[in-house]
């Protein structure tokens, strides 16, 4: 069971920082996962009062607070129009409402889960995090960093830039509201695909594949694929995860291309 001895909610950002420099203190969001350790702090921080529950719309991105939960991302009608419905795909099987009306957007890209849905989705489009302290640093090299105990930083906004790119997205599940046996995002810019593919059972990672000189969906889709290192566990191994993957890579391909989607 969590225990902490003291709670504040900072009235600042600055604030919030200089109370992290200390080891015993974590700041925490909806608590989904912490309540569930036997982790013990002096001082726990909360952010909900410094506005960071909000998703803004800008002519050039959306900026999703740290405080916005994974609820609010499933709804929001700008993110849903923008591009096509990914954010509905990727929050859906995600346990039931109740979670998501709790969890927090920041909680699952600061930890860098292995699992996330939420991290697969946004590493296929173009998204930027915003540290208190670190500034502005692009996702995909966000995420490659390890989660250290000695990183005090504060994630403060995930900034989503408006290229006109679309995303679909699709998970291989062992049960509805069970962690993802497989994860994928695929998008679209140009001639370009960027494919993301998380729960290998590793964090996600993206790959850029230029769509030149391939014969077909399923020869790109391959190669997506094997571009990636899997692993093995209790719910797949890390062969079944690259077959599906390829095959999801494909499938998500067709549907942005608008071609039928195959059965294989």
């Amino acid at each position: 069971m969590f225990r902490a001895e003291d709670y504040v909610k900072v009235d600042s950002l600055s604030e919030a920082y200089e109370l992290c420099q200390k080891r015993s203190s974590l700041v925490v969001g909806g608590m989904v996962w912490l309540k569930m350790t036997s982790v013990t702090k002096r001082t726990i921080v909360d952010l909900s009062g410094l506005g960071l529950d909000k998703i803004e719309e800008t002519k050039e991105e959306f900026r999703i607070g740290a405080m916005c939960t994974l609820r609010q991302l499933e709804t929001d009608q700008g993110l849903d129009q923008y591009f096509g419905g990914v954010f509905k795909e990727c929050t859906r099987h995600i346990v039931g409402v109740q979670m998501r009306n709790l969890a927090t957007v920041g909680g699952s890209i600061y930890s860098r889960f292995g699992f996330s849905d939420i991290l697969t989705c946004l590493m296929a489009l173009d998204t930027y995090v915003e540290l208190y302290h670190g500034g502005i640093v692009p996702l995909e090299e966000f995420a490659k960093r390890p989660v250290r105990r000695d990183d005090r930083d504060i994630l403060v906004h995930i900034i989503i830039k408006k290229d006109g790119r679309k995303a679909a997205y699709t998970t291989q599940r062992n049960s509805e509201t069970d962690f993802p046996v497989i994860a994928c995002c695929v998008s679209r810019w140009g001639n370009d695909w960027y494919v993301a593919v998380g729960a290998r059972p590793g964090r996600a990672q993206v790959v850029k594949i230029k769509d030149d000189g391939y014969d077909s969906l399923a020869q790109l889709a391959g190669e997506a694929a094997d571009s990636f290192t899997y692993g093995s566990n209790t719910r797949a191994s890390g062969q079944y995860r690259r077959q599906l993957a390829a095959v999801y890579t494909r499938r998500l391909m067709e549907r942005l291309t608008g071609r039928s989607v195959s059965k294989g």
